[in-house]
């Protein structure tokens, strides 16, 4: 969720270190810093954004070759100066950066204070910083093993950079559960939370993997260390991300371009694994464990947020062409409840990041329990895709935008890949539907060119229910958890309240919100239960609530009851959620965009959320 950057060599570090804040923007952050070495460590930071930063350091001369920079969000202590990263030690003769939790930091704490250390900040990261300067001068050990020592003791989450005063020449980093990336230049180090402030620097890059300690020192080659003191070979890898990729392109907000790519995205988390013509699905990554997925007594879902609604649409995917029992759980309840788990069921993890805390914590407890581990992730390298058996990357591209658009529709993409795969296998799905299916799929990239051409007419309903204080969102189906995808759009950039809610459900309850004011958004598609989603758009008009509808090319039925209807291309029932979740996602930007919000970086989220 933080966001961290580093650098040491022979240029200035300020200027990349900045440049590498701005790029780390999109993780989402209340608070930003910067330390540079010259001579002393000199720290600057800030409540407030990284523009913030740099008004606030504005007359001050930043000179030195080696820095680290932070963006900070809230976990332990309010958002302000004082609990702004870089922290110092007592001494001010180190400084930290640190993404993560320290679970038993008040343990520590106390027993720190106990030898006579004081704090200047509520945060655990300084407690954490106090602790390596004590191990580091009452044990006379080196900083790296006092590093090294003092993140064995810790118990939680961690990823950080150690700058020192005495060792001018060198940084210390280090991970356990949240991200972490080294840049290798020529006779220069950098350091982030992802590769998007490396790309413009270099092409070779380390990930460290969980409980690796990291040593960058100028004129040394890269030296890395488990925690428990093994020496570890660094495996250098080339980035497969652009700079242009990062670049808004000439939209006005990145969310709004990432919308505007689905039809890429989508063509790209197909190519090379569906063809058409020769009537063939492939998923290279899971190959090796299709057996273990069709032989499954059931396959377990985990994910969060948009990847969770995702997981619910494969959910629908699975059962209904490959006839294996799913299960789509929240990862963040799975790892507390006590789940039953067999070695013969197989656990999808479903991430755009790779990073999530607590699908990365499922992943731990259902390998404990011999289950196979399979993931799909955006990310590559991420530890998702280190932690798992095998998987499937989505290839949507970076997206930097904090609501998840080009992601979810990607997601969605692998999952009706890995359902036709599994529905072919096992002979579930007759020869003829498996062609008409993979067809239609091949031609959603362009039917996706077309669901955006209702942009105007959509910009033109936001109007008229900016100013309103609740939605509700509903659909049957493998709409429904589109339902729940459009609401959530709505509620994280425009801070709307909205419900999604399966259509059928509305009379058990939330028709009682139902008024003249309230606006309920239908996906009404000509397929499955369109006669059923009608009947519960009647009770909607009957007692005054304001209908937007999705429906299908063509449908005059659903625009005779509706106030505002938006067509999407006529496509199978499985393949709507592809394009009916392009409407809601374009109503959620032009609202927000009216109401003054911060579209790519709303407040209190972060991209990747890599706490629990």
């Amino acid at each position: 969720m933080c966001g961290i950057v580093g650098y040491i060599g022979n240029r200035e570090a300020y200027p990349i270190l900045i440049n590498g804040l701005y790029r780390l923007e999109y993780r989402g952050y209340d608070s930003a810093g910067i330390a540079v070495l010259n001579d002393n460590i000199q720290i600057h930071k800030c409540k407030g954004k990284v523009s913030d930063l740099e008004k606030h350091i504005a007359n001050n001369k930043i000179i030195g070759n080696i820095g680290i920079a932070h963006t900070r969000w809230a976990t332990h202590g309010e958002p302000n100066d004082v609990n702004a990263h870089p922290h110092y030690s007592e001494s001010r003769e180190l400084a930290i950066i640190h993404n993560g939790i320290i679970e038993n930091y008040l343990t520590l704490k106390e027993e720190l204070i106990k030898r006579g250390h004081e704090f200047r900040s509520a945060t655990d990261t300084e407690v954490l910083m106090n602790l390596i300067e004590d191990i580091q001068k009452n044990e006379q050990v080196e900083l790296v093993e006092a590093v090294r020592i003092a993140l064995s003791q810790v118990i939680g989450a961690y990823a950080i950079v150690v700058l020192s005063k005495d060792n001018p020449n060198m940084l210390v980093a280090a991970r356990k559960g949240s991200p972490l990336v080294i840049g290798i230049g020529k006779d220069e180090f950098f350091l982030a939370s992802d590769a998007t402030p490396i790309v413009e620097y270099t092409q070779n890059v380390v990930y460290l993997n969980d409980e690796e300690l990291a040593v960058v020192q100028l004129g040394e080659e890269l030296k890395i260390k488990t925690i428990k003191n093994k020496d570890k070979i660094p495996y250098v890898q080339k980035l497969q991300l652009s700079l242009s990729a990062l670049e808004k392109g000439g939209y006005d907000h990145f969310m709004l371009k990432e919308i505007f790519e689905q039809p890429r995205s989508i063509r790209d988390s197909f190519r090379g694994r569906l063809n058409a013509r020769k009537g063939d699905v492939q998923l290279g990554g899971i190959i090796d464990y299709e057996q273990k997925l069709i032989n499954a007594k059931r396959i377990i879902i985990v994910a969060c947020g948009t990847s969770w609604h995702a997981a619910l649409v494969g959910e629908y995917l699975i059962e209904d062409l490959a006839r294996i029992p799913v299960e789509v759980e929240y990862a963040s309840e799975f790892r507390y409840r006590k789940p039953v788990i067999y070695e013969d069921d197989v656990v999808i993890a479903v991430s755009q990041s790779g990073e999530t805390a607590d699908t990365l914590a499922a992943i731990e407890l259902a390998k404990s329990r011999g289950a196979t581990i399979l993931g799909i992730c955006n990310v590559v390298g991420s530890s998702i895709a280190r932690m798992t058996d095998a998987g499937s990357y989505t290839h949507a591209g970076p997206e930097i935008g904090v609501a998840s658009t080009k992601a979810f529709t990607a997601q969605v993409t692998v999952l009706i890949l890995l359902a036709l795969r599994l529905a072919k296998i096992k002979g579930t799905i007759s020869t003829s539907r498996f062609y008409t299916l993979i067809t239609a799929l091949e031609s959603i990239p362009k039917k996706v060119e077309n669901t955006l051409k209702v942009n105007d007419q959509v910009k033109s309903i936001a109007e008229k229910f900016m100013d309103v204080r609740n939605f509700l969102y509903l659909g049957r189906g493998y709409n429904f958890p589109v339902a729940l995808e459009g609401a959530l759009k709505l509620k994280e950039i425009s801070y709307i309240h909205a419900e999604g809610y399966p259509a059928a459900e509305m009379k058990h309850g939330p028709i009682a919100l139902i008024d003249d004011e309230m606006p309920v958004v239908f996906i009404a598609t000509k397929k499955g239960t369109y006669e059923k989603v009608l009947s519960n758009i009647q009770e909607v008009k009957a007692r005054k609530g304001k209908i937007i509808a999705i429906v299908t090319k063509g449908d005059t039925t659903v625009k005779e009851v509706a106030d505002f209807t938006i067509e999407i291309p006529a496509t199978e029932e499985l393949l709507v959620p592809l394009l009916a979740t392009i409407p809601l996602q374009l109503l959620s930007y032009h609202i927000a965009v009216m109401r003054d919000c911060n579209v790519d970086q709303p407040r209190n989220l972060a991209k990747s959320v890599t706490v629990e």
